[in-house]
């Protein structure tokens, strides 16, 4: 895990954080919640191959 990672999270997060601003101030939730949902799971998808990953490593740490 690099930082690139890191930074790819942060440009989401600011990039869904400036959307859902501009959609409920125009009256738009539902749409703004879409766009949170959307992003949490681009966010998940990036991680769950480093959390399998840590599983895989405590699984072997346990079994020596």
């Amino acid at each position: 895990m690099g930082i690139s990672l890191i930074f790819r999270i942060a440009a989401v997060g600011i990039l869904v954080t400036m959307l859902c601003q501009v959609l409920k101030h125009s009256g738009r939730d539902e749409q703004a919640f879409l766009v949170s949902l959307a992003g949490l799971i681009l966010v998940l998808t990036w991680l769950v191959p480093y959390i399998y990953d840590l599983f895989i490593m405590i699984q072997d740490l346990f079994t020596i």
